[in-house]
């Protein structure tokens, strides 16, 4: 609690017994949503916790979570059901008693869930041997088992329990879980023959249809559809998408081989689980008097089969009544009407009697042998208040449960708060709370309660119907404050009444039940003749569940409402022999949702559950209660007198302490080992103060603590330094003599080896010639020749590594060759030997060759894409090789036309955009001409016989060598090439010819000259 004082205003309160307004439903509303909103779904009041189911998974329940709440104060860690189960078990192993803990809510706010984690963190707290190990297992195992045969679907709650569940748990007094047993109340029966529209039947019927292996259903007579039996389908939602029936029929056989069931035991608990899904499948027909019989059908053979009941035996039993007539015995058939009746009430009897059956064969595998004193904790798992939109036998039972609950814990929490009063000497004051006695009278009060009236109307002679029933009640009932009928209600209620209804004013609020079948429910009739049937079975459960040493009297057994007033009786006599701890569970909304809070449906919970009547008889009196000796320990630093260190009694403290702090005398009481204070807010007041002071202290505390631990810091680094400082000098002071020494038989090495230096090598010069040799291998490799071609750079070898110089430059040669080849690509390869190519034709043959060579070769000049779609399309058979920009020079007149020079597979074409104005085949050309000077035109030679073709083409490329090289490889000619000097004749046509004169100029030029040539000029190119 205290932990939790600084945080109240952003997470609420951690507990409601510290709220100001705590008679306001607001503000114990909003404290809750803010905690909720904050993932915080626990809260406490006083030592009860209230819990809200969050509908998500939190990671509050790890293993490392367990250990941190282990063997803490209860208030000192924030709200946790393991704070709750930890508090539990040490006070009972330190006073040596009996406790249990309540859980309790509406279906689907977590109280099955609560149950689990409170046992799984007592098989992990507690002490562990093989032999413990194996109680444990059983006890956490024996959840799953009960759950498949007692939980179900419901419209609220997709594991709902459909029974009342209380476990004790034995521990030793070393505190280990040594056994348990389970008491288990009001199996709602009648969900095995029927259920509601949305809702399934029990768990265990779905697992064993859906995950059953194929050689189990076969002997069974089952199929792989839950479709196909009656009792299944009723509710129209047989698959539930939050719930995988395989897995979980796994878990169940896991379970019931670990709580030691044998296999005879599970084959036929498996085979009275079909029995049943077959005895809803049994149809009746009419015979011509209206009777019911049966036509061969096949489930009686299968229940003949799975009961080990003869099929005729099976079959008068269930369309015959047995009735004695005074010395004789008559059998009278049933009206299809009252063999369904009859069937249903069979497989109910069947089912209840087997979950019987199976509680106590776990209590069996729980039991202790060891006879020795142990004590207990109890875990009541019940159902919580339930109002419905209509409400039957099954609920007015459940709430006459939570009444008689209730009124329980009223008395219970009452007592211990009295008994503390009076064991600190505190004056008791009465506390004004609402008595449900009143209620409990009104339904249990022999002969003029409502079970009593509704057994009496079920055991008289005569047509008793569930209207005569509630006619009865309105005449013993009439006036009562806390019932109403539409007959008694006025004008305004009636309205609100069907003629069939009658309305209890429970504590938690008003409810209208429909007596529509409470006769039948409470009356649970089995025909005598049916149970004379079942005692032939060889089913050793159903022969054990059906003995023949029942009483078998004309005497009618008790009611369900009877045996289950008895059993209440018996549960508040096990409780009040224990001390009692609380869980409520509350449901946030109805959709499941995660986040969100409606303030409607948890506000009637939080009536219904007696909450704010809880907190009323907590807060009656004083809200803060601590020993002396804890509220010492956190507030002593409030007062001088008793800061740092007290030396008298904790009661003289706190007494010295509550009178600094200016407490009014009204405001607290000092017990004899507790203090006790009234309000929150003088609490809230003490932390606030505490919080500054603890602020103040901790800077005082630091402030003394970091000049403590300089101090003497420096005071050992002070002493470290002095000796370092001395080892230090003679450390060094001893080096440099002995290095000294040593440089002085280096030095003379060194210079007698270079006196004897060009000797042959002996004791006097070898070290000196090891250095000459290393300093110079250490020089070389960092002057290492970078490339092939760098062949000056070799550094200058003493006359002693003449021979080695020559090795390694030779091998470090072959080293750059290799590593050059390798790194060699296809592409380079490919450029290398185009090259390779253009260096033998025009190597110092013309003069602008040198500049070329540093100019890599492309595939292409000229894209396709810049190649007029006309010309692709001409050309398409043939694939374009090269292509390049060029300069056409008319053959007459020498005028310049901008052209696209293209060489394909079998000839070289001139294109002026989508025209083609040459095309020259490879083989009708008979050279390339070409100048040795600078400039960069080229004269193709064509064979020309016909006038009227054209004759040599006259051009100027800016990439004359990438384009003769590629014209080279491409027409497979490479002495086709010639460099002249001066002029080149070309033909113009045939019998014409011109002539194209080439020279050294200061700038380049091309002009026609007077003798009618074609004059290149070009600049003389410099030398590289």
């Amino acid at each position: 609690m205290e932990g939790s004082l600084t945080a109240r205003d952003r997470v609420g309160i951690q507990d409601f017994v510290l709220l100001d307004a705590y008679t306001s439903e607001s503000a114990f509303l909003d404290n809750l949503r803010k905690r909720f909103h904050e993932n915080l779904i626990y809260t406490y009041i006083g030592t009860l916790l209230v819990s809200v189911n969050p509908y998500k998974e939190l990671d509050i329940y790890s293993k490392k979570q367990m250990d941190i709440y282990m063997g803490v104060n209860f208030f000192e860690l924030p709200p946790h059901i393991y704070a709750l189960a930890d508090n539990v078990y040490r006070t009972m192993l330190a006073e040596f008693n009996h406790h249990f803990i309540l859980i309790s809510g509406e279906s689907g706010a977590g109280k099955t869930e609560a149950s689990k984690k409170i046992l799984q963190f007592y098989a992990v707290s507690c002490p562990s041997t093989k032999l413990l190990d194996n109680v444990r297992d059983r006890l956490l195992l024996s959840n799953p088992v009960l759950e498949a045969f007692g939980n179900a679907k419901t419209l609220k709650n997709d594991n709902s329990s459909r029974f009342g569940k209380y476990m004790d748990i034995q521990f030793d007094h070393q505190g280990a879980a040594v056994g348990g047993h389970i008491l288990s109340y009001l199996l709602e029966k009648s969900r095995v023959v029927h259920q509601n529209h949305g809702e399934r039947n029990f768990h265990i019927f779905y697992q064993l249809v859906e995950g059953g292996e194929e050689d189990l259903l076969r002997w069974l007579g089952l199929e792989r559809n839950c479709q196909q039996y009656s009792y299944l389908v009723q509710g129209d939602c047989a698959k539930v998408s939050s719930i995988n029936d395989k897995t979980d029929w796994k878990t169940v056989r896991k379970a019931l081989d670990v709580i030691d069931f044998s296999e005879s035991n599970i084959e036929n608990l498996f085979g009275i689980i079909a029995s049943v899904l077959h005895l809803g499948n049994v149809k009746f027909e009419a015979d011509h008097r209206g009777y019911a019989v049966l036509n061969n059908s096949p489930e009686i053979h299968w229940l003949s089969k799975l009961l080990g009941i003869p099929a005729q035996v099976l079959q008068k039993g269930l369309t015959h009544r047995k009735i004695e007539a005074k010395t004789e015995e008559v059998l009278s058939p049933f009206t299809v009407e009252h063999a369904v009746y009859a069937r249903d009430a069979l497989a109910k009897a069947i089912y209840g009697r087997t979950f019987t059956w199976l509680v106590n064969k776990i209590n069996e595998s729980l039991a202790n042998k060891d006879s020795s004193r142990k004590t207990v904790i109890g875990l009541l798992d019940i159902y919580g208040f339930e109002v419905f939109h209509v409400n039957s036998f099954e609920q007015f039972c459940i709430n006459y449960c939570n009444e008689k609950l209730q009124q329980l814990f009223i008395e219970l929490t009452l007592k211990s708060e009295q008994e503390e009063y009076e064991m600190e000497g505190i004056e008791w004051e009465p506390v004004p709370y609402f008595n449900n006695k009143i209620i409990c009278d009104l339904v249990e009060e022999k002969y003029r309660g409502i079970i009593s009236i509704l057994d009496e109307e079920c055991l008289r002679p005569g047509e008793a119907t569930d209207l005569t029933f509630l006619e009865k009640l309105e005449g013993t009932m009439g006036g009562h404050p806390h019932f109403v009928t539409h007959k008694l209600a006025d004008q305004k209620t009636r309205k609100t009444l069907e003629r069939g209804d009658f309305r209890l004013l429970h504590y938690a609020g008003e409810v209208t039940y429909c007596v529509v079948g409470f006769l039948d429910k409470n009356n649970d009739l089995l025909y005598r003749n049916i149970k004379e049937v079942m005692r032939q079975s060889k089913n050793a459960i159903v022969k054990h569940c059906f003995p023949s040493s029942e009483p078998d009297s004309k005497r009618r057994p008790e009611t369900v409402a009877t045996q289950f007033k008895a059993s209440l009786v018996g549960l508040a006599e096990i409780l009040m022999t224990k001390e009692p701890w609380y869980v409520r569970c509350l449901k946030p909304n109805d959709g499941k949702q995660p986040g969100r809070f409606d303030d409607v449906l948890v506000r009637h919970q939080v009536k219904y559950l007696g909450l704010m009547e809880h907190l009323r008889v907590r807060r009656a009196g004083f809200a803060y209660r601590r020993r002396y000796e804890v509220f010492l320990q956190r507030y002593k630093p409030l007062c001088p007198d008793t800061w740092p260190n007290w030396k008298g009694t904790a009661a003289e403290g706190v007494e010295l302490l509550v009178k600094h702090l200016g407490y009014k005398p009204n405001e607290y009481k000092l017990g004899r080992t507790k203090i006790f204070i009234r309000h929150p807010r003088t609490l809230f007041a003490t932390e606030d103060a505490f919080e500054i002071c603890k602020h103040e202290l901790a800077t005082r505390i630091q402030a003394k603590y970091k000049g403590y631990r300089e101090k003497g810091n420096f005071l050992k680094q002070k002493e470290a330094a002095t000796k370092i400082e001395n080892c230090w000098r003679g450390l060094k002071a001893r080096k440099e003599r002995e290095k000294r020494a040593w440089a002085v038989k280096v030095i003379k090495r060194f210079i007698k080896g270079f006196m004897t230096r060009n000797q042959p090598t002996c004791l006097d010069n070898s070290e000196y010639l090891a250095f000459v040799r290393q300093n110079y291998l250490t020089r070389l490799k960092d002057n290492l020749p970078k490339s092939v071609l760098d062949q000056n750079t070799w550094l200058t070898p003493p006359p002693i590594m003449q021979e080695t110089s020559q090795l390694l430059k030779a091998l470090y040669t072959r080293h750059m060759v290799r590593k050059y080849v390798r790194g060699v690509t296809p592409q380079k390869k490919m450029q290398l030997q185009l090259k390779g190519l253009t260096s033998s034709m025009f190597k110092g043959r013309k003069e602008n060759y040198p500049y070329s060579v540093c100019r890599p070769f492309v595939d292409t000049r000229i894209s396709e894409e810049d190649i007029h779609i006309k010309i692709l399309q001409t050309i398409r058979h043939e694939r374009i090789k090269y292509s390049a920009p060029v300069v056409k020079y008319d053959r007459n007149g020498f005028r310049t036309r901008f052209r696209q020079l293209i060489f394909t597979q079998t000839a070289a074409y001139l294109v002026e955009e989508a025209k083609v104005k040459q095309r020259v085949e490879y083989n009708a050309l008979k050279g390339v001409s070409v100048s040795n000077l600078s400039d960069n035109f080229l004269i193709l030679h064509v064979t020309c016989e016909d006038i009227k073709k054209k004759g040599d083409l006259v051009l100027q490329c800016d990439f004359l060598f990438e384009a003769l090289t590629k014209l080279c490889v491409v027409a497979n000619k490479q002495n086709c090439i010639k460099v002249v000097q001066g002029s080149v004749r070309f033909d113009i046509q045939p019998g014409r010819e011109g002539f194209v004169d080439f020279k050294s100029g200061q700038e380049f030029m091309v002009y026609r000259a007077k003798n009618g040539h074609l004059m290149v000029e070009s600049t003389k190119a410099k030398s590289r």
